[in-house]
């Protein structure tokens, strides 16, 4: 394994900030799909409707940090990414159980989100980038506030499911 060469650090933190950017657009790309269809679940959707606007904060949050760097965000991941979660959304509304799978999906992916946030503090503090870590920190407390709710509703969500299967509802979303 080679030496780390003294820019490696922020090429990996530049990285990490793209990624993060590709990940929200993602979510804003779920979230947007998955709200058109929880006319059935309004607490949800009401929920999921606020976490997509701030979604599209802390996308616009992590092009700010990425600008303030003189860096742009990765137009070819994001639009790979976001056909995976375009592919990803719809995939779940043929299941008779999307709105089991869509709850399970999205506590997944606040963690996931969690975790890639922690990562992006660490690594702005490590480069002494204040920027980064403000932006980072509020995205983080969203994201899990956002965890916590989901799993608050966990579930009341499942339960409302089967009382809505139980009534003889056969589509659900």
């Amino acid at each position: 394994m080679g030496k780390l060469i003294a820019d490696e650090p922020r090429m990996f933190y530049i990285t990490g900030l793209q990624n993060a950017h590709a990940m929200e657009t993602q979510a804003i790309q779920l979230l947007t799909r998955q709200v058109e269809r929880l006319e059935n679940y309004p607490e949800l959707e009401a929920r999921m409707r606020t976490h997509l606007e701030e979604s599209k904060v802390q996308r616009t949050r992590l092009e700010e940090v990425l600008n303030s760097l003189g860096e742009e965000h990765a137009a070819l991941k994001e639009a790979v990414l976001g056909f995976g979660g375009n592919m990803a959304a719809l995939a779940h509304t043929a299941a008779s159980d999307e709105i089991l799978k869509n709850t399970l999906a999205n506590f997944m992916f606040e963690h996931f989100e969690i975790a890639a946030y922690k990562s992006l503090i660490a690594m702005s503090e490590f480069l002494d980038h204040p920027e980064g870590v403000s932006a980072a920190r509020a995205s983080l407390q969203e994201e899990e506030d956002m965890a916590a709710w989901i799993n608050e509703h966990i579930a009341p969500t499942t339960i409302t499911f089967l009382e809505r299967v139980k009534a003889g509802v056969t589509a659900d979303h």
